[in-house]
C-alpha cells in the first residue's frame, strides 16, 4: 500500500479521497490526448535525459498536466526527476494543486526525504496542518529520517491550536534525531511555541542557540509582539545590536510594531535612524511600518513627510495616514486622503467609517456605509459595530436591525464582540425586550456584554433589574470593572435606591478593588442630590479624593434645581464657571432655579451676564427614524420638506390633548415675553415637532421613538404622556441623561428625573 493511502486512513479529515490515486493514469491519458495549443507545439523525444527545463515556465496548472501528459508520451512515466518537478510545482506555486501532486505521489514507490519535504511544504502552503501532520506519520512508519528541513515546513504551517497540542511532540522528535542544534529546526520551535502562546519555552528554546542568525533573533522578536510582549521586543532588539548582529528590514519591521504599540517615539526615532543612515535599504513594508510607528505616537507631520516622499504606496499606505487623520479627530481631512485613495479595501473603509463615529458624526457614518456597499467591498465585523453603534446615538431601530440581519445573510462574524454591540443599540433604541433577547440567546458572554445590559437596564428606568443583572454576573465568575460600577450606580440613581447605592460604592474597593473614579464620585453625588440629601452630596465632593470637575458640579446644580436650593446652587455655578465659563448650562439651571425660588432680581442679573458675555443656550434638537431615514428637527424648525403638513398635524394635536387636559407649562421660558408668546415657544420645541412628525409618517400602534440632545422639558414630558394615552401610542423618548417610556399616560421615570 502506498504511503499516502495510509495518510488518508490516518487522518479522515484529510479533504483528498484515495479513489483520485487510482485514477491517476486514466487524467493523464486524458491530458494527453486533449488538443491544446501548448500540446501541438511542444514535442521531444525519449532520451536518457527529459527535458525538465519546459517545467520553468509552468503558470498554471493546465500547462502542468499537459506538459506531465508529454513526458509520458515520451516514456518518462516514472521517472524521478519528472515526478519531482511535478510534485515540486504543485507544492511551491500558487496554481498548484495538492490533490494533483498526491496523486503523482502515491506512484513513487520510495520517495526520497526531498520530495516528502516537499509535500509537508506544500499542505502548509495551503494551510492544512493536518495533512502535513499526516504525511510526517506516514514518513516515520515508512522509516524515512527526517532532516533539518522537515521540521521548519512542518512548524511553518501550525496554526495555532495546532502548535498547542502537537507542538512539544515534534520538539521531542527533532531532538530525537539530532536536529536540535539545527538553527533552522530552532528557528522553527521558536516561532511555532510563540505561535501558542507559550513564549516562555520559545524563550527557553531561543536562549539554548549558540550560533543565532538574524532569522533567529527576527522569530523570537516576533513571537514577543505575537503575545503583546512589546516591552521585551524593544529589550531583545538592544540585545541583538549588543551581539552585534546587524538586523535586517524585517527586524524593523517587527520592533517598530513593538514601538507603536508601546508609544515610545525615543526607541521609534532610534529604528528610524538605521532607515535615514542607509544601514537599511528601505521598502514598501518598512515604510509602511514608520508611518504607523509616527501615527501611533502623535506625530503626523513626520508620518506625512514619509508618506509623501515613499516613491510607490499600497492601500495600507494610504489608510494609515487616514487613521492617524481620525485618531486626533481630523476626520475631514482624513476624508480629503481617503477620497484620494486609488483603491480601498474594507480595512480603509473601516477606518473612515469609525473616525466619524469618534466625532460623532452618526448620519454620515451611515452615508459612508451606503457607499461602501456602492462599491462591492464586503464589511467585515468591524465595521459592522461601528455601523451599530451610529445607529445606537442616533436611535435608528429600523436600520439597526436591518444591520443586524445583513450580518446573518451575509455571514460576517457574528462574535461576542458584534452581539455586544447589537444589545447596546436595542437598549440605546429603547427596545428592552429585544436587547435582554439577544443576551439570552448568546452562548459566550464578557464582561462588555454584562456591563452593556447593565447599563442598558438602567437607563431604561429597570434598576431593580440592573442590580439583579449585576448580581448574575458575579455568580458567573466575570469580575466588573469601572464601567460596569458605572451603569450599577446609574441604576441606582434612576431609581432613586440610595441606600443600595452607597453600598455598593463601598464594594467598589472593598469587594473587587476597582478605584473610583471623578465619574463614580459624580453618580453618588446625583443619586444623594435626586434623593434631596444635598448637603451630604456637597460633602462628598469636598472629601473627593481628586479635584471635582464641571460634570459633579453640573450634577449638585441640576440637584440644587430639583429641589430649589438657590444658596448652594450658586456656590455650584461659582465652581462650574471658574472651570467653564462659557457653559451656558449653567446660566439655564441658575435661571430655573432663580425662577423657581421666585428670585427675580438674581435671575435677570443672571440673564444679563448671558447677554454681557454672549452666551447661548444650546438650542434643542431631536432625531427621529421614519422608514430607515433619520429626520433631524431643532426648535421652532422650517427647514424640513413637511413642515407645512407637520405644523398643522401640531395645531392638531394640541388642540386634542387640550381636550384631555393637557395645559402648557411655560415655567422654563424665559424670554422676556407675554404669557400667550410662552405658549407658542414651548408648542415649537423639537420633541413636539418630532412626535408630530411620527403621528404623521406612520401608521396607528406603531411606536414614536425620539432622541433629544438636551433634558426634556416638563411642558413635553407632560404633552408625551397624553399622547401616549390620547393616540393609544408607545412613546419613547431618548434625553441627555435617560429613557422616558410613556404608556397610557404614565412614564417610566415614574416623576423621578
Amino acid at each position: 500500500m502506498s504511503p499516502s493511502l495510509k495518510i488518508h486512513w490516518l487522518h479522515s479529515s484529510s479533504s483528498f479521497s484515495v479513489h483520485h490515486c487510482l485514477n491517476l493514469m486514466k487524467m493523464i491519458s486524458v491530458a494527453a490526448t486533449a488538443p491544446n495549443q501548448m500540446a501541438t507545439r511542444t514535442h521531444f523525444h525519449s532520451s536518457e535525459n527529459p527535458p525538465i527545463n519546459l517545467f520553468e515556465n509552468c503558470t498554471s496548472m493546465d500547462q502542468l498536466k499537459q506538459m506531465h501528459a508529454q513526458t509520458i508520451k515520451a516514456g518518462f512515466t516514472s521517472h524521478p526527476t519528472v515526478l519531482n518537478k511535478v510534485i515540486s510545482n504543485c507544492c511551491a506555486h500558487e496554481f498548484g494543486d495538492m490533490n494533483y501532486a498526491l496523486q503523482v505521489f502515491d506512484i513513487i514507490p520510495e520517495p526520497s526525504i526531498f520530495i516528502w519535504n516537499t509535500m509537508i511544504k506544500g499542505y502548509s502552503r495551503i494551510h492544512c496542518p493536518h495533512c502535513g501532520i499526516s504525511m510526517y506519520s506516514a514518513m516515520q512508519r515508512m522509516s524515512v529520517k527526517p532532516d533539518c528541513y522537515t521540521f521548519p515546513f512542518l512548524l511553518k504551517g501550525f496554526t495555532g491550536d495546532i502548535a498547542l497540542v502537537w507542538g512539544k511532540g515534534f520538539h521531542a522528535h527533532a531532538f530525537k534525531y539530532g536536529l536540535d542544534s539545527n538553527v533552522y529546526v530552532h528557528n522553527a520551535l521558536v516561532h511555532m511555541y510563540s505561535l501558542c502562546g507559550q513564549i516562555d519555552m520559545a524563550r527557553g528554546v531561543f536562549d539554548m542557540i549558540c550560533e543565532k542568525d538574524v532569522a533567529t533573533w527576527n522569530a523570537m522578536i516576533s513571537g514577543y509582539n505575537k503575545t503583546k510582549k512589546f516591552d521585551e521586543s524593544w529589550k531583545l532588539f538592544n540585545d541583538m545590536q549588543k551581539k552585534g548582529v546587524f538586523p535586517s528590514s524585517v527586524t524593523l519591521v517587527s520592533v517598530l510594531s513593538a514601538c507603536s504599540k508601546l508609544k515610545d517615539l525615543d526607541a521609534g526615532k532610534q529604528v528610524h535612524n538605521y532607515v535615514k543612515e542607509c544601514l537599511i535599504e528601505p521598502n514598501l513594508v518598512l515604510e509602511n511600518a514608520l508611518i504607523d510607528m509616527y501615527v501611533a505616537c502623535g506625530q503626523m507631520n513626520v508620518a506625512l513627510e514619509i508618506f509623501e516622499d515613499m516613491k510607490i504606496r499600497d492601500v495600507i499606505s494610504w489608510t494609515t495616514i487616514i487613521k492617524g487623520f481620525c485618531n486626533s479627530g481630523k476626520v475631514d481631512l482624513a476624508r480629503n486622503y481617503f477620497d484620494e485613495m486609488p483603491e480601498r479595501d474594507y480595512i480603509s473603509w473601516t477606518a473612515i467609517i469609525d473616525g466619524y463615529v469618534r466625532v460623532n458624526r452618526f448620519k454620515e457614518v451611515l452615508e459612508l456605509f451606503r457607499d461602501m456597499q456602492g462599491s462591492n467591498i464586503k464589511p467585515d465585523e468591524y465595521t459592522m459595530v461601528s455601523i451599530l453603534t451610529a445607529c445606537a446615538h442616533l436611535g435608528a431601530l429600523e436600520l439597526g436591525e436591518w444591520i443586524k440581519t445583513y450580518i446573518d445573510k451575509n455571514k460576517i462574524k457574528n462574535d461576542t464582540f458584534v452581539r455586544n454591540a447589537v444589545i447596546d443599540m436595542y437598549f440605546k433604541c429603547g427596545n428592552v425586550e429585544k436587547a435582554l433577547t439577544v443576551f439570552n440567546e448568546m452562548l459566550q458572554r464578557d464582561k462588555f456584554t454584562w456591563t452593556a445590559v447593565i447599563v442598558g437596564l438602567a437607563i431604561n428606568g429597570h434598576g431593580k433589574e440592573a442590580l439583579d443583572m449585576f448580581s448574575k454576573m458575579l455568580i458567573s465568575a466575570i469580575a466588573p470593572d469601572k464601567i460596569t460600577y458605572l451603569g450599577v450606580l446609574c441604576a441606582c440613581t434612576h431609581s432613586g435606591m440610595v441606600d443600595e447605592g452607597r453600598k455598593l460604592f463601598s464594594s467598589m474597593i472593598t469587594q473587587h478593588g476597582v478605584d473610583p473614579t471623578v465619574a463614580h464620585y459624580g453618580c453618588i453625588v446625583d443619586l444623594l442630590g435626586r434623593a434631596g440629601h444635598l448637603k451630604e452630596a456637597y460633602e462628598v465632593i469636598q472629601n473627593m479624593p481628586m479635584k471635582p470637575n464641571s460634570v459633579v458640579w453640573g450634577t449638585l446644580l441640576g440637584a440644587c434645581r430639583m429641589h430649589k436650593d438657590a444658596e448652594l446652587a450658586e456656590v455650584a455655578a461659582k465652581q462650574m464657571l471658574d472651570l467653564e465659563p462659557q457653559n451656558s448650562a449653567v446660566y439655564v439651571l441658575l435661571c430655573n432655579i432663580y425662577a423657581a425660588c421666585k428670585k427675580w432680581g438674581s435671575f435677570r442679573k443672571v440673564r444679563q451676564m448671558m447677554m454681557d458675555r454672549g452666551i447661548k443656550k444650546t438650542p434643542g434638537c431631536s432625531l427621529i427614524e421614519v422608514n430607515g431615514v433619520v429626520h433631524e428637527f431643532v426648535a421652532g424648525d422650517g427647514s424640513h420638506p413637511q413642515s407645512e403638513k407637520i405644523y398643522s398635524k401640531l395645531d392638531e394635536m394640541i388642540k386634542e390633548l387640550k381636550s384631555a387636559g393637557y395645559a402648557p407649562d411655560t415655567s422654563e421660558v424665559f424670554l422676556d415675553i407675554g404669557e400667550e408668546s410662552k405658549e407658542r415657544a414651548v408648542y415649537r420645541h423639537s420633541e413636539k415637532l418630532a412626535i408630530a412628525f411620527g403621528l404623521l409618517s406612520s401608521g396607528p400602534g406603531v411606536t414614536i421613538r425620539v432622541i433629544k440632545n438636551l433634558r426634556i422639558c416638563v411642558d413635553c414630558h407632560n404633552m408625551a404622556k397624553l399622547v401616549s394615552k390620547v393616540y393609544d401610542r408607545e412613546v419613547i423618548v431618548r434625553d441627555g441623561t435617560r429613557f422616558h417610556h410613556f404608556r397610557h399616560g404614565s412614564c417610566s421615570c415614574r416623576e423621578y428625573w
